[in-house]
């Protein structure tokens, strides 16, 4: 059975405390440069709200590593710079082609499709920077470790191979296999990089970051379930995105392989089994079982 959440962790304290961090860090990476209008862009969709859940897993997995979540900000900011990019480049006519992304029009629709890839080009890149040269007090080793995973979370082994076999898909019959392994790949690997990162910066042992893997599947699939959900369940205001998008692109999701109870209990299941691998850590771990449960229940 998976550990529960205990009723004496405060997660809606947790979850502001740490979002306000997060969204204070994010504002200060970047400051005023030239070209102005390229910045203007890269904060227009890193500022523009959202859950912030993928570094706010990067500060809860360097807790649990028994380290400074502070110091891990740099990296939880380059995380969230690299979701953001990706965000951008999926949004683009030549890819998922939307034009509403957390309530507002898409990076492209508000600066150009140029504008909009040369700002995910720069937050890309700048999420390297904010590892290599902003991150005081990190030990070298930690850092190049750190690195090698963004490397690997941002190119074909990650967000890219991902997205192209999301492209090859539509329009055609998916098993679920190939449905796997594209939310493994889009969603699913991002947020492992999230927790695995945050454990690297705190100083995790193998076991951990063994545990913390498992963690990262389970809710990374999960993650995936309630969004292909929420796509055919809520309305575009809800969602702060184009609902029913999946439907119009003929793109095969998990309601439509399982239907949406059989993807709810599939849900269910996976956040169980990232919870109960966690369980030897269970005192210290409760702001990440409390996320864990935060995916499920989620309305956007």
């Amino acid at each position: 059975m998976a550990p529960a959440v205990s009723s004496f962790f405060d997660f809606a304290a947790y979850l502001a405390s740490s979002k306000a961090l997060v969204e204070d860090a994010l504002d200060k990476s970047l400051a005023p440069e030239r070209p102005e209008k390229l910045r203007e862009s890269m904060r227009y969709s890193l500022l523009a709200g959202g859950k912030r859940l993928r570094p706010i897993l990067c500060l809860a997995a360097c807790e649990l590593a028994g380290g400074d979540s502070k110091k891990a900000l740099p990296t939880a900011v380059a995380l969230e710079m690299i979701h953001t990019m990706s965000l951008i480049h999926d949004d683009l006519p030549a890819m998922d082609n939307d034009d509403l992304r957390r309530g507002r029009p898409t990076n492209h629709k508000k600066f150009g499709d140029a504008l909009a890839i040369l700002a995910g080009d720069a937050l890309l890149t700048r999420a390297f920077e904010m590892v290599a040269l902003r991150s005081p007090g990190i030990p070298e080793e930690r850092l190049i470790k750190v690195i090698g995973e963004l490397s690997l979370v941002a190119g074909a082994p990650g967000l890219v191979g991902g997205q192209v076999v999301d492209l090859e898909s539509e329009g055609k019959e998916v098993d679920l296999d190939t449905l796997e392994f594209i939310h493994l790949h889009k969603t699913g690997a991002l947020l492992k990089a999230c927790v695995i990162c945050g454990a690297l910066i705190g100083g995790a042992n193998e076991d951990l970051l063994k545990a913390l893997g498992v963690y990262a599947r389970g809710i990374g699939l999960a993650f995936q379930i309630i969004d292909d959900i929420l796509d055919v369940t809520a309305s575009s205001e809800v969602l702060g995105k184009t609902a029913g998008k999946d439907l119009i692109a003929d793109k095969t999701t998990y309601p439509k392989l399982l239907g949406l109870e059989e993807s709810r209990i599939r849900a269910d299941g996976l956040i169980s089994e990232a919870k109960k691998a966690l369980s030897p850590w269970h005192e210290t771990s409760m702001p990440l079982l409390a996320l864990a449960d935060y995916i499920t229940n989620r309305d956007r």
